[in-house]
């Protein structure tokens, strides 16, 4: 296998890997009322409230407001829909450097301008949102871990256009 073939084949790897990440992540803004009810039960199940009562109790929170918004105003819902939808039209957006990773380098580093863009909101957003700190620091690490797969694709993809490789389609 040549080097440019061993390059893309990474590249187009570690973009599936962010791709199928970032679909997970925004599918699971869909289902957030049966989620929180399941995630609570596992808990349980496994004795999270005698080793973490801090988690619990921010679960089982979460879980009541969820089941209040969703009894009184589901409306308020449709805004994670559209946060789940945006995940998803992100990560569409990633097909043009799996076809093109040259030409199309920019959509990896607005990803990589996005998981830095994280950590931000969540310090500011946290506080004002009464978001526990710890449990901002989860959502920063999707940030965090975010970028290393796009760090890594970055930077073979600049292997590969000083390789002088033509522009590769389909």
């Amino acid at each position: 296998m040549s080097d440019r073939a061993a390059l893309l084949k990474g590249i187009r790897a570690w973009l599936a890997l962010f791709v199928v990440c970032l679909v997970l992540s925004g599918a699971t803004a869909f289902p957030l009322v049966h989620e929180l009810h399941w995630t609570e039960s596992a808990l349980r199940a496994l004795s999270v409230p005698e080793h973490l009562p801090g988690l619990m109790a921010w679960i089982s929170r979460v879980r009541d407001g969820l089941d209040t918004v969703d009894a009184d105003y589901p409306f308020v819902l449709y805004g994670t829909d559209w946060l789940a939808f945006a995940h998803l039209v992100i990560a569409v957006a990633f097909y043009g450097p799996y076809r093109d990773p040259v030409r199309n380098i920019w959509v990896v580093e607005f990803g990589m301008i996005a998981c830095a863009g994280i950590v931000p909101l969540a310090l500011v957003c946290g506080p004002v949102r009464a978001i526990p700190f710890w449990w901002s620091v989860i959502d920063m690490s999707f940030g965090v871990f975010g970028v290393v797969p796009l760090y890594v694709v970055r930077k073979k993809i600049k292997r590969l256009e000083a390789l002088g490789a033509p522009s590769v389609s389909g």
